[in-house]
């Protein structure tokens, strides 16, 4: 993770979606135990009430689980469940946000879409 952090969210929620992030990416995998609270509070200078903040929230949202005195763990099927969410997220904030930007700035999708093809196809 980075330590950059930007002044338009709370900390505690940044750090909540760089966890989300690591977990859709596979940094995180399902069974794998979270950097303690006072790891990640001191790695990135932070209170570590913020941390533990972080982490409640993704308790409560089910994706992570607190074993006691072992620590905190990335539940099973938490990358499914994510991607569930997060894909409809996109789909139904992210995406007509774009398609928006894409008509302001008199962008043709299907050359967008070609663009996207041969630009993958050439990694």
């Amino acid at each position: 993770m980075t330590t950059q952090w930007n002044d338009s969210q709370p900390i505690y929620w940044q750090l909540k979606e760089r966890t989300i992030a690591m977990i859709l990416d596979g940094t995180l995998a399902e069974g794998d135990t979270l950097p303690s609270v006072r790891t990640v509070a001191s790695e990135f200078q932070l209170n570590p009430i913020t941390v533990s903040k972080s982490y409640q929230t993704l308790v409560d949202d089910g994706l992570v689980e607190k074993r006691r005195g072992l620590g905190m763990f990335v539940r099973q099927g938490a990358r499914q469940q994510l991607m569930e969410t997060e894909r409809q997220k996109f789909l139904t904030e992210e995406w007509p946000a774009m398609i928006n930007r894409i008509g302001q700035l008199g962008l043709d999708l299907t050359e967008l879409l070609q663009t996207a093809s041969e630009k993958e196809n050439k990694s």
